[in-house]
């Protein structure tokens, strides 16, 4: 796992418009958007580019090895919902 969003996403989609992978989901034309609470970068799928970080407008993504000690629990969150999606 590269990078990781944290709960204070607001599910903006700026950070899916930059991304060249297409690694954050859910998108609004998915189902489940409604339902997340925020959005999650795919940890098999993104290249580390790092192009979502200076996009979001709430500062919520972070490299894995940069997320504040307060959002420690978002590693794991973002990492379940992955492993839910690979499940349904």
């Amino acid at each position: 796992m590269a990078y990781v969003i944290t709960n204070t996403c607001t599910k903006d989609e700026e950070c899916i418009q930059v991304c060249p992978v297409d690694c954050i989901h859910p998108r609004k034309d998915e189902a489940g958007f409604e339902e997340a609470p925020q959005l999650y970068v795919s940890p098999t799928d993104c290249i580390d580019c790092g192009a979502c970080i200076p996009v979001c407008p709430t500062n919520s993504i972070f490299a894995l090895e940069d997320v504040p000690a307060d959002y420690q629990s978002s590693i794991e969150v973002n990492a379940q919902y992955y492993l839910a999606q690979a499940k349904s």
